[in-house]
This record gives C-alpha cells, sequence and structure tokens, in this order.
C-alpha cells in the first residue's frame, strides 16, 4: 500500500465512522473500485485507532465524568444514583452484545460480509430504515431519560454494524431514535457506546498490525482518520441540532445504486 492510499483511505474512514454511512462499506468499497489492494481488516482497525484518539480528544471532558462516576458505581457496589453514574452503566449495558458478537463472528466480518452487492444491499436497506425512522419517531425525549432496556436495544443494534453498509452510528442512532431520543443526544450516546468497542477490536488486532512493521502508510492513515475524524464529529453534531437524517439516508441508496451499476459492469466485461 502506498503513503497516497493510506492517506485517502484514512481521511475516507475518520469522514464516515462518525456520519452514518458505515465507514468499514467504505474502506471495502473504495479498494474494490479503484483497483486496489485490499488492505484487510486489520488495517481497517489501525484506522480506527485514529478515531479513537479524536473520540477521546473531542469528548475529554465527558470521559473524565464518565471515569470518576464509574469509580463511584464500583465503589457503591453497582448503585448508579447520578445521571453520569448511570450513563456509565447504560453505556456497559450496550457494549456487551457487540462484544460477544464480534468475537463469535470475526471471521465472517473478515471475509464472507465483504461481498460488494451484500455490502449494498446493507448501505440501501439501512438507509430507507433510518429514514423512516427518523422521519416518524418523536425528536423530543433527552437521552438523560434512558432507562437500562432502552441501552440493550441500542446495544443489540450494534450488532448490526458487523455487516459492511449498515453502519455502528447509523444502527445505533436508529435504535436511538426508534426511542425517541432527539437527535443530538442519540449520535451523542452513539458516538460515546464505539469508545470501548474501538479500543478492544485495536487491541486484539494490535500484535497483527505490528507484525508487518510500523510503516510510513500506517502512520499517515492513523494520523489522516484521527484528524477527519474530529472534523466529523463537530460537523454530525452541529447538523443534527437543525436537520434530520435524510440526507445521509439518500446518499445510502445512492451509493448502493452506485455499487450495483459497477458490480454489473465488471460482470458483463
Amino acid at each position: 500500500m502506498t503513503v497516497f492510499q493510506a492517506l485517502v483511505l484514512g481521511i475516507v474512514q475518520g469522514l464516515a465512522e462518525f456520519l452514518p454511512v458505515s465507514s468499514s462499506a467504505h474502506l471495502t468499497l473504495l479498494p474494490w473500485a479503484l483497483g486496489w489492494e485490499d488492505p484487510g481488516l486489520a488495517f481497517d482497525v489501525a484506522l480506527h485507532l485514529g478515531t479513537l484518539v479524536a473520540l477521546l480528544a473531542y469528548f475529554r471532558a465527558e470521559w473524565v465524568e464518565l471515569a470518576r462516576a464509574a469509580a463511584t458505581v464500583v465503589r457503591s457496589g453497582g448503585r448508579a444514583t447520578t445521571s453520569a453514574e448511570r450513563r456509565v452503566v447504560f453505556l456497559v449495558l450496550a457494549t456487551i452484545p457487540g462484544a460477544i458478537a464480534g468475537v463469535l463472528l470475526e471471521k465472517k466480518a473478515e471475509h464472507a460480509f465483504r461481498a460488494p452487492l451484500l455490502i449494498a444491499a446493507a448501505l440501501a436497506v439501512m438507509g430507507v430504515v433510518l429514514w423512516a425512522v427518523d422521519r416518524a419517531a418523536a425528536a423530543d425525549r433527552p437521552v438523560a431519560t434512558m432507562r437500562a432496556r432502552d441501552a440493550i436495544v441500542i446495544g443489540l443494534a450494534q450488532i448490526l454494524a458487523l455487516i459492511p453498509g449498515v453502519s455502528r452510528s447509523g444502527a445505533t442512532i436508529t435504535a436511538g431514535r426508534a426511542l425517541c431520543f432527539d437527535r443530538e443526544g442519540a449520535a451523542v450516546f452513539s458516538f460515546l457506546l464505539s469508545m470501548p468497542l474501538i479500543a478492544g477490536a485495536g487491541l486484539r488486532k494490535l500484535p497483527q498490525m505490528l507484525h508487518g512493521g510500523v510503516t510510513p502508510a500506517l502512520v499517515v492513515g492513523i494520523v489522516a482518520a484521527a484528524l477527519s475524524s474530529w472534523f466529523s464529529i463537530a460537523v454530525v453534531l452541529r447538523y443534527v441540532r437543525t436537520h434530520s437524517y435524510g440526507a445521509f439516508a439518500i446518499y445510502r441508496v445512492a451509493l448502493a445504486v452506485g455499487v450495483v451499476v459497477l458490480w454489473f459492469v465488471r460482470a458483463r466485461g
């Protein structure tokens, strides 16, 4: 992989991670469309480490508050009384389903789930679901009113993100909107929820990532992902304060159509 390719993939990963358009789909489809060698899931995870850095930095105040709340919950034997303490518990509950599914279906995620037509189908279907849910659901429920069952529902939705094209943020934001959380609150909880799984996947894949050494391409890709992730978080949170998720749904369907057309053109050629 060249440094230029790593730069492009890093920028795409960072921008797409926090938009409900599936970063894994873009990282799979872009090399396929341009004829580049597929860097594989290990490189994708390496780019997610850049995203993790941006996530920790952007929400640094929230992470400090949550860390203190987590310590209080542990000391109190699991009791959660404040809003921050309850959010810690809910993030843990929502993380468990995705973590278990990630371990059990890791091999599928690396191979069977990366077929272009499957990705196109996931992009289109989830695009329609995102649009329908966001349009139909009320948007006046504060995320502070979340209960344990809400967190579990969002966590179960995260399992779908193992299929490239579904989008982790897309699935969890859609679940949050289906539960009538306001658009910004659903997005913030989704972004915070991504941290444990990104960190866990990074640790699991670290030996594989380092097997080929720390190359300039790898460093450039991670830095590009970190910078573009920061930009993406800021843009999404500002955008959804006054807009629906409809634009992202339209983009998903349009991309899916483009993938199908390109697949048929290549199949006939």
